[in-house]
């Protein structure tokens, strides 16, 4: 099936998705922990009628069982290397099942890995594991892909690519979000959107994360962004626990009445998820008869993404700054510290810019003496793990923008492609299958235009190249090209003439803004008149230092004088931005040192005091690691903090790595940080803790805390959770014993018996699994009833937890070390 005809049937009508499998399959004798896959496989005629019940109540689209079908998920139960043997035998049994009368879909989810930098899983190996899924479920005849049930963007940037070097099949993108209206990650739906479309994922949706009315304000919001039809596949509304069983209340009627609004809203494709069966999907497919999904709407931003925010771009919207910073031509102490393989002024140059208003992150690791491949991407990981900002990435070499464009989980801005023979043919392409925006440079193997009208020609060829591959002129920017008045009278007028020109043309512009005064006395007064003509003339955005308070007064003054929506309380915020930093800058312009507007060819550093932090406490480097996740070197601030100073391992611990890891956690907790962060400070608490353990021990000065154990119940193999909260309490000085994932009830206990642990910790992730808590607490309440158990997880609430007899829930990891500190009454909080 190609696109073209999944879209031809799209617009006749919805098509009808089947719903929930593995809790079906229970409830028809399928075991708790064993491989779903495999025991399919060895109980055919089971799957096969729930398949076929599926196909009579309406279903369009088979799910195949191929879930968890990838070498790492199969690997847990031993059998990682038959990928190809279940896979196929799986889309097999639903071939049979859908007779012809329904497509089936290659079915895909998360590994269970996280990747790098916030676990250990390297993208490459990832994509190829899913590259691996999907050529063995080509292999057996798909019709098209699904990718459900996500909580990563990046892991599902990963499965679309594994994909598409394998087939041109259709690709459905489906994640799960939170109650917060965000992934467990921290994407929102418009980011997911605006990513996986383009990318190249032909349908996007939400499946898992709730009832149908709490989903529909998610559809709602990809809508807007869209360019691509959308998929709904809610839950039977949000589990209860009945007669000692979880279950979904929702009955098929009440489920079905949702459907037209799921249809008004913007959905195409449309099914059930966690307690549904063939009754609900009947009933879904007899509401929604006469009815016709709407046409994705076109008029849409420009927009540029990271994976937890969005950014759009207009012509005659906002004025944007691209933050210029991160780029060691002209910085000798940037170019040494890359040289050592170090990053702390890249993360300090990131956080400084979006501090002061930037918009985009620009970054360049072009220097001599290092590895630029490596360094770029080392550079990407850091920041996006501390920076919320869109990157745009700046190089000269087309392998290191493709690793570059491969690795970042977002959209991101490729700077530059001009049209010199060898660049064009390269990168284009790059642009086309990563879904990036780039920015139109109009130099030609002959060199810089001579002038406006060559200049213009330079960009038409650019843009007909743009559109033979497909790429939209929405996803360019041009850049103005500008040159220095000190050498061309004309210089400015010519590059106002661009802007406008391409304003007519809807085309989105930036510009260098410091190359129009170079050679020229007292810069800044050249470069910010500049700037308010190019921004009048409908410049889009400039390639600059966010942290010179003139260019930052000027674009946001300039907003408001044009009378740009919303510009009145943006000036009013950068004004209120810029304030801390104001006192310790003399002027705006005490001399030519100053001059801030800066591009590729001319790049100056700011004065100290424009970039200097506001004091945080306690001003410590080994605070500020944690706090930024900086694992790199944090052992060695250690190291010689305690060789320079009289102080003890304890004091270390308790003076600046437990209230970084408490004011991590507070960051998480109101929404400023999100899971990547949360890792990241943990694991570089964790280091420090580690390395500090053995001199306490040794000073006797380490005091035995309370014994947790913790653990994933059984039938559950989900950990990432688990492991996250097991972390954040070890780093507090308990003793923490993590028996991992799929645990029976009896070896919890018996460990907690034979340690003699204070607080059980148990996580579960599947609806199917959680009343293996309850059996957890039952033998808890017979024979260790001094013990406190606390639970946690996607699934559970406080409700469920009161219902079981447990003693506490956490919905996340910040908030679990606040609980076992209640329950030890350690605190009143």
């Amino acid at each position: 099936m190609t696109r073209e005809e999944l879209y031809r049937r799209i617009k006749e009508r919805p098509l009808i998705l089947d719903g929930a499998t593995g809790s079906n399959l229970q409830k028809a004798g399928m075991p708790a922990g064993v491989c779903p896959e495999l025991w399919i496989l060895e109980h055919p005629d089971v799957f096969l009628d729930l398949q076929r019940a599926y196909v009579r109540a309406g279903s369009d689209i088979l799910y195949a069982p191929t879930f968890s079908g990838n070498r790492i998920k199969l690997s847990e139960y031993g059998i990682g290397d038959r990928v190809a043997e279940i896979n196929k035998g799986l889309v097999k049994l639903s071939r049979q099942a859908a007779e012809g009368k329904a497509l089936v879909a290659g079915d895909m989810t998360m590994t269970g890995q996280s990747l790098a930098p916030v676990g250990t899983m390297e993208i490459e190996e990832l994509i190829d594991v899913y590259r691996e899924q999907a050529s063995c479920l080509v292999d057996a005849g798909v019709d098209l892909f699904v990718i459900e049930t996500m909580m990563s963007l990046g892991e599902t940037r990963a499965a679309v690519l594994g994909i598409r070097e394998v087939t041109d099949l259709p690709i459905i993108a489906s994640l799960t979000f939170q109650e917060d209206g965000r992934t467990l990650y921290g994407t929102d739906p418009v980011t997911a959107v605006v990513v996986l479309q383009s990318l190249g994922a032909d349908v996007i949706g939400v499946n898992c994360s709730t009832g149908p009315e709490e989903m529909i304000p998610v559809v709602r919001q990809m809508r807007e962004y869209a360019k691509v039809p959308l998929l709904a596949k809610p839950n039977a509304g949000l589990p209860v626990l009945v007669d000692g069983k979880t279950v979904y209340p929702m009955e098929a009627d009440e489920f079905a009445s949702y459907g037209p609004e799921f249809i008004k809203s913007g959905v195409s494709l449309i099914g059930g998820c966690c307690g549904t069966g063939p009754d609900h999907i009947a009933a879904l497919s007899e509401a929604l008869k006469g009815m016709k999904p709407l046409e994705p709407d076109n008029r849409h931003p420009s927009v540029l993404a990271s994976e937890r925010h969005f950014q759009e771009i207009r012509v005659g919207g906002p004025f944007l700054v691209i933050g210029e910073r991160i780029n060691p031509t002209g910085k000798k102490d940037l170019r040494e510290e890359l040289r050592q393989g170090r990053l702390d002024i890249v993360e300090q140059y990131a956080q400084e810019q979006e501090e002061m208003g930037a918009h985009i992150l620009d970054v360049n690791m072009g220097t001599n003496g290092i590895d630029e491949k490596e360094m770029m991407l080392a550079a990407i990981d850091r920041i996006t793990m501390i920076s919320s900002l869109p990157l745009s990435i700046d190089t000269s070499y087309v392998d290191v923008m493709e690793a570059a464009l491969r690795r970042y989980p977002g959209r991101a801005l490729v700077n530059s492609v001009s049209l010199e023979e060898n660049r064009i043919r390269q990168l284009l392409p790059l642009v086309k299958k990563y879904g990036a925006m780039f920015v139109l440079l109009p130099l030609s193997d002959q060199g810089l235009p001579a002038d406006s009208e060559e200049k213009k020609k330079n960009i038409q060829e650019i843009l007909r190249q743009s559109d033979a591959l497909g790429i939209p002129r929405e996803d360019i920017i041009v850049d103005g090209l500008v040159t220095t008045a000190g050498a061309n009278k004309k210089a400015a007028l010519e590059t106002l003439d661009t802007i406008a020109w391409c304003r007519e043309q809807n085309l989105l512009t930036t510009i260098g803004l410091s190359n129009i005064s170079f050679g020229l006395p007292e810069r800044p007064y050249v470069n910010g008149a500049f700037a308010a003509m190019a921004i009048a003339a409908g410049l889009t955005s400039a390639i600059a230092n966010p942290s010179n308070h003139l260019l930052m007064g000027i674009s946001y003054a300039a907003d408001l004088l044009q009378n740009k929506e919303g510009a009145d309380n943006a000036y009013i915020d950068q004004i209120a931005r810029m304030a801390p930093y104001k006192e310790k800058q003399a002027s705006f312009i005490p001399s030519d040192r100053q001059t801030e507007y800066v591009d590729s060819t001319n790049r100056v550093d700011p004065p100290e005091d424009l970039t200097t932090e506001p004091d945080r406490q306690p001003d410590s480097p080994i605070y500020e690691a944690v706090l930024k996740g900086n694992r790199k070197g944090i052992k060695d601030m250690i190291s010689g903090l305690m060789s320079g100073q009289d102080v003890e391992p304890g004091e270390v611990i308790s003076d600046l790595l437990i209230p970084a890891i408490s004011e991590v956690g507070s960051l998480f907790e109101r929404g400023v940080y999100f899971l990547p962060q949360l890792i990241a400070g943990a694991a570089a608490m964790q280091d420090a803790v580690n390395y500090l353990e053995p001199m306490m021990k040794k000073t006797g000065e380490k005091e035995d805390l309370p014994v947790i154990v913790i653990a994933t119940v059984e039938g559950d193999i989900h950990d990432i959770g688990k492991n996250l909260v097991a972390m954040m309490i070890r780093n507090y000085g308990y003793q923490v014993i993590d028996l991992g994932k799929d645990v029976p009830a009896r070896t919890i206990i018996d460990c907690a018996k034979e340690n003699r642990a204070a607080i059980i910790v148990l996580s579960a992730l599947m609806t199917t699994t959680m009343m293996k808590m309850k059996e957890t607490i039952d033998l808890r309440n017979a024979e260790l009833p001094g013990t406190k158990v606390m639970i946690g997880g996607a699934v559970t609430t406080p409700d469920f937890a009161r219902e079981i007899g447990a003693d506490g829930y956490s919905k996340d990891a910040a908030e679990a070390v606040k609980l076992v500190k209640r329950l030890l009454g350690e605190t009143d909080e």
